[in-house]
């Protein structure tokens, strides 16, 4: 597909990089020569200089024949023009980034007036993303499907663990719990496993299931965590926003700390039932005085990445149970996973991801339209949900009698609103949502899964 980014901010650069990886046509426009300078030395896409509201520019960049234009500028305005230009031109679809709390529950309307075919929202995924996270926070990040009926949550066995030399095929008979181990990552390699699979300390695992199956699995291994009645937040961002609201609305008390005084000010009108603090969320001091070790859960979410990494590992030292830490350059989350902090959010991966399933569903699916896509094990490999059509080659078969590609695995069925963990002598009827786990490469359709299908 032709693809146009306006804009090669974080958010542009990271959905540049995912999609050209994916084989897409890429040009990326932005007026700064620096940043058009350190995209075209590092990724394999077209380059122009010039401003993505100038009608000439976007023509000259190919907008009339574009298969999609993502705005991706810092002013939500400025994303909004362009979208509109783009679609003057003739730009199929478009995508602009729009941030600002005051538009959150005007998407539909701003949808349809500006002709947009999606709009994106960074810091919001991001906050429900952490809410996920904390209402389950026994996991260190869980992926929902199918409005909820099954997640898929990760989780890293820890050293003398009872799941250290257990083989998958007794994990039933241990935890009594319906869920599938779908994706091992054990040194830096994603594997789907069988029965016969023996787990290891320092494994992080991809489980499927039900939220209650989940949690009687991580009950009976003593690794379940209680519900967060007490969060600390570090940043008063937009991040931190969504989420106190999100929070909230489930009961649990938020307290925000914020060093620039003018945005405390503001905190106080936008979430006028949290607890704001102005202050240096970096000062030792300042955040034990706030109950720092008496939280259930930290979240460090300025837009300094240094500054909340430290933070954490400090609230890791203090025993905080839950730690969540956003960062923007990828190549730390390794690091940190090693160092104990497990649950990295990242706004810019989360928006590289919704567009990578918008632009596959584009694409076209055969057999089932994507609903929803995940990546998995530090993106070595997804999970998509796709809604089985009645055309689909896989109905009506029971799943033994499938020959799948390798690397492929069913993780979970959903009929009805219940879910499934389906067996051999499951099938897949007309209707029914599959959640499919795969390491060997890019899906863009249900029957893709079959061996020899492309």
């Amino acid at each position: 597909m032709k693809i146009i980014i306006a804009g090669g901010g974080k958010v542009g650069y990271s959905v540049a990089a995912t999609l050209s990886a994916e084989g897409h046509d890429i040009t990326v426009i932005d007026r700064e020569p620096e940043v058009i300078d350190r995209i075209s030395n590092s990724l394999d896409v077209i380059c122009m200089l010039g401003s993505a509201t100038n009608p000439e520019t976007l023509r000259e960049a190919g907008a009339a024949q574009a298969d999609l234009l993502l705005a991706a500028m810092r002013q939500d305005e400025v994303n909004m023009i362009c979208g509109i230009t783009a679609r003057k031109l003739g730009t199929a679809n478009v995508a602009a980034r729009i941030r600002d709390p005051e538009y959150l529950h005007q998407t539909a309307f701003l949808q349809e007036a500006l002709g947009l075919s999606l709009i994106m929202n960074p810091e919001y995924e991001c906050a429900r993303e952490i809410s996920r996270i904390l209402r389950f926070p026994s996991a260190s990040r869980v992926d929902t499907f199918s409005r909820g009926s099954v997640e898929i949550v990760e989780y890293r066995v820890p050293e003398g663990s009872r799941l250290h030399g257990m083989s998958l095929r007794e994990l039933p008979h241990v935890s009594g719990a319906r869920v599938l181990v779908v994706i091992v990552e054990r040194g830096g390699e994603a594997l789907i496993p069988n029965g016969d699979f023996v787990l290891q300390s320092g494994d992080s695992l991809s489980l499927s299931g039900a939220n209650h199956e989940l949690r009687k699995f991580f009950e009976a291994i003593g690794q379940y965590r209680r519900p967060v009645k007490n969060l600390l937040i570090m940043g008063g961002g937009r991040i931190a926003v969504y989420l106190t609201r999100m929070m909230e609305e489930s009961g649990i008390k938020v307290t925000v700390v914020e060093r620039d005084e003018e945005r405390c000010e503001r905190l106080c009108d936008l979430i006028p039932h949290a607890s704001v603090v102005c202050g240096d969320g970096t000062s030792s001091d300042l955040l034990a005085e706030e109950g720092l070790a008496r939280a259930d859960a930290f979240a460090a979410l300025t837009g300094d990445d240094g500054d909340n990494i430290i933070t954490s590992m400090y609230a890791r030292r203090c025993r905080v149970p839950k730690i969540i830490t956003k960062v923007n350059r990828e190549r730390f989350a390794d690091m940190l996973e090693s160092a104990g902090l497990e649950s990295i959010v990242s706004p810019k991966e989360l928006v590289a991801q919704h567009l990578t399933r918008y632009i596959r569903a584009l694409d076209g699916s055969r057999g089932g339209s994507m609903e929803t896509l995940h990546r998995l094990a530090d993106g070595k490999a997804e999970a998509l949900e796709f809604k089985v059509s009645e055309k689909s080659r896989l109905v009506g078969i029971e799943l033994k009698n499938l020959r799948l590609r390798k690397n492929v695995l069913i993780g979970a069925v959903i009929r009805g609103g219940k879910s499934l963990i389906p067996n051999g002598a499951t099938t897949l009827q007309p209707g029914d949502h599959a959640v499919i786990v795969t390491a060997a490469g890019r899906l863009t359709g249900l029957d893709q899964i079959l061996e020899g299908e492309k």
